[in-house]
């Protein structure tokens, strides 16, 4: 029989400790209150840029159960429990707050049975939840660590928010960072080690405009942005490195009856090598041009004329964890010790700054399962919750230490 790993034995002797057995423990008696306090938070509409209602009832949820917590200057609810050894050094673990989801949206949570259906429920419902599960079972339990833990709802990851959240803590903690895990949705099946680079863009058309009678003829910016987008369509997209592209967003126009004067669409660019996105940047800036010449082309002469601009909405930087670093070399131990298959992925998360910077950091669900991620049929199922969190927990422990 082959002798175990020193990580091997490090999780086994850890999972031992009487404390951190009660903390295991705690998840499945505490699940319900973990499900409802799911509901309570989802329920409360947090889009990014308005997060402040769902960040307080967060920090007094967590400061209710014994966590030094406060909100900082972006809007991140931040919790310190202080760890016991000498050294200052921080894990960090972070649960993104908002939603991609607009104010308006409806988020009553619909239950049945295990499952519960809500925009945002799993994205990032699941992860906040188990951010608190978390918590409650490491303070209820008295865990000793010899690291300090932080535990963090962070804003801003969705849409335009530029991992605004992340960015602060980083800059807050970056020379004591041990390592930094990312909570975000369900599922034990993956853990993210690479950080997919990102581009987020408006193009903008804007044109004459006039009346759709009496102005016939004149060039459309609507138009003129529709032949670009086809015309970026075509562009060639690998798959390896895999690359995507997506217009997410696109908005003109004033009434039927008038040319719009404005254009303008939203592009989501992703890769897992920074030179595709270059190429594909300047593949966009070519398409969306040749849409304007083919515009004007069909133009009336002497009607107008067209121009494009564009904005950076949000950078996102690549980064990517060694297989053998001390962090993989924990959670892959911890699902060989809980009997957990799991696979490597590389995904757009709060772990890619930490990650460009070279500070270790994975990506991980909170357990469960979800669906229709980023749709108003969203749903998850909290039946195998307590797998994620005792995975999320002993790999904490793992990377932090635990006194014995």
């Amino acid at each position: 029989m082959p002798a175990r790993t020193k990580d091997a034995v490090t999780i086994e002797r850890i999972a031992q400790n009487p404390r951190v057995q009660a903390a295991l423990a705690s998840f499945d008696k505490n699940a319900e209150w973990i499900t409802d306090e799911q509901v309570r938070l989802t329920e409360i509409p947090a889009p990014s840029f308005a997060e402040g209602h769902r960040a307080e009832a967060l920090r007094h949820m967590l400061t209710s159960i014994g966590w030094k917590t406060e909100i900082d200057a972006a809007g991140n609810v931040v919790s310190e429990r202080d760890g016991n050894g000498s050294a200052k050094d921080v894990v960090l673990i972070a649960a993104h707050i908002d939603t991609v989801f607009p104010q308006g949206t409806r988020v009553r949570v619909k239950r049945k049975g295990t499952r519960l259906e809500a925009p945002g429920i799993a994205d990032n419902g699941a992860g906040i939840a188990a951010l608190v599960g978390l918590a409650r079972a490491v303070s209820d339990a008295n865990v000793q660590t010899e690291a300090t833990l932080v535990f963090a709802g962070d804003t801003g990851e969705e849409g335009e928010g530029n991992l605004r959240g992340i960015r602060q803590l980083i800059t807050t903690y970056k020379d004591r960072l041990r390592a930094v895990i990312a909570i975000d949705g369900a599922s034990t099946d993956h853990i993210v080690t690479q950080g997919l680079a990102s581009r987020r863009i408006e193009a903008t058309v804007r044109g004459p405009g006039g009346h759709s009678w009496s102005d016939f003829g004149s060039p459309n910016a609507i138009t003129a942005l529709a032949r670009g987008m086809v015309a970026f369509s075509s562009v060639s997209i690998p798959d390896v490195p895999r690359t995507t592209f997506n217009f997410g967003v696109v908005e003109g126009g004033t009434s039927v009856n008038a040319i719009p004067d404005r254009a303008s669409v939203k592009i989501d660019l992703r890769s897992e090598e920074e030179p595709e996105l270059d190429r594909l940047e300047k593949e966009l800036h070519t398409a969306m041009q040749s849409g304007i010449r083919e515009e004007m082309t069909a133009a009336v002469p002497g009607s107008g004329s067209l121009e494009m601009s564009y904005r950076s909405l949000g950078v996102r930087p690549a980064g990517k964890l060694p297989s053998d670093a001390p962090l993989v070399l924990a959670i892959t131990g911890v699902d060989k010790y809980l009997g957990n298959r799991s696979r490597f992925e590389s995904s757009s998360t709060d772990a890619n700054i930490p990650l460009s910077l070279g500070i270790p950091a994975i990506g991980i669900g909170g357990g469960g399962r979800a669906g229709g991620s980023h749709t108003v049929d969203e749903w998850y199922d909290s039946a195998g919750r307590a797998l994620g969190l005792k995975r999320a927990l002993l790999t904490i422990l793992t990377v932090a230490g635990v006194q014995f």
